[in-house]
């Protein structure tokens, strides 16, 4: 059976991780795990034209769909929406833990400038995700304002990640407490709006000074 391009972006890129933190996040790196994946440099050419940038919109998207499946295995309706948001980003940092270091040089790619646009359209790309899974189907403004917190608490999660220190059971506790008061600031903010339209409801009276 003759793969797709890409199943064939998925297995350079899962290989290509292992050199990442040697080679930095390079076509050097690129070119060497293609050919532990079994592909020559003219199919790394074919399915990603040399471009970097490319693969780091890749990563992130493989990344995305591995998180997906492993929340589908959970019962999302048993699930708080602050537990959703949670585990969802959760997830998709421990199933990208054996990837660390190469994540780390991600990162320093793309605070390169002229990586902005990219880094922002993937964070904003995987909260979208966790959103649509944890139900929100909303189209107004809300939309947006959730998905541009959630992006916010995304990235400095993943900042702070990368600087914790793993306990002596391989996981993260720090993060995840950062991870849930990060939340919880998102939603305090969000609530924000939601007062402020009560306030105005009750008329300009709550706003009347007293003279004196």
């Amino acid at each position: 059976m003759t793969e797709n391009r890409s199943e064939t972006r998925d297995h350079i890129v899962e290989a290509f991780l292992r050199h990442v933190p040697f080679d930095g996040w390079s076509r050097t790196a690129l070119r060497a795990g293609a050919r532990d994946a079994g592909y020559d440099d003219s199919v790394v050419l074919r399915v990603f034209g040399g471009s970097m940038r490319d693969v780091a919109d890749h990563f992130s998207d493989w990344s995305d769909r591995r998180m997906l499946l492993e929340l589908e295995k959970l019962d999302v309706q048993s699930l708080k929406i602050r537990q959703r948001i949670h585990v969802g980003v959760k997830t998709r940092l421990q199933l990208n833990a054996p990837y660390r270091e190469a994540i780390r040089r991600l990162a320093s790619f793309l605070a390169l400038p002229g990586n902005t646009p990219l880094a922002t359209r993937l964070a904003w790309r995987t909260s979208s995700a966790i959103w649509y899974w944890a139900g929100d189907r909303s189209a107004d403004w809300n939309h947006y304002t959730k998905r541009g917190l959630l992006a916010s608490v995304y990235t400095s999660t993943i900042l702070y990640w990368l600087a914790d220190q793993v306990d002596d059971r391989g996981d993260y506790p720090q993060t995840w407490a950062f991870l849930e008061r990060r939340i919880e600031d998102v939603l305090r903010i969000f609530g924000l709006p939601k007062r402020l339209k009560k306030t105005f409801a009750a008329g300009p009276g709550m706003f009347r000074l007293s003279k004196g």
